[in-house]
């Protein structure tokens, strides 16, 4: 005969497999630090600031 599963339990154990699987995903897509953020934000701050000077009006 075969063990008893409880489905409830199996598909609770499955969604959080899930969850975590995606949490993972975003982590490594949105995951940056505050100070890479704001090296990125000088970054292009520096590059429009460039830009702008050598404008011909």
């Amino acid at each position: 005969m075969a063990s008893v599963i409880n489905l409830n339990r199996f598909r609770k154990a499955k969604k959080r497999v899930a969850a975590a699987e995606r949490a993972a995903e975003n982590r490594a897509a949105f995951g940056r630090t505050k100070e890479e953020r704001k090296t990125a934000e000088r970054k292009r701050r520096l590059a429009d600031r460039n830009l702008d000077g050598k404008r011909l009006d």
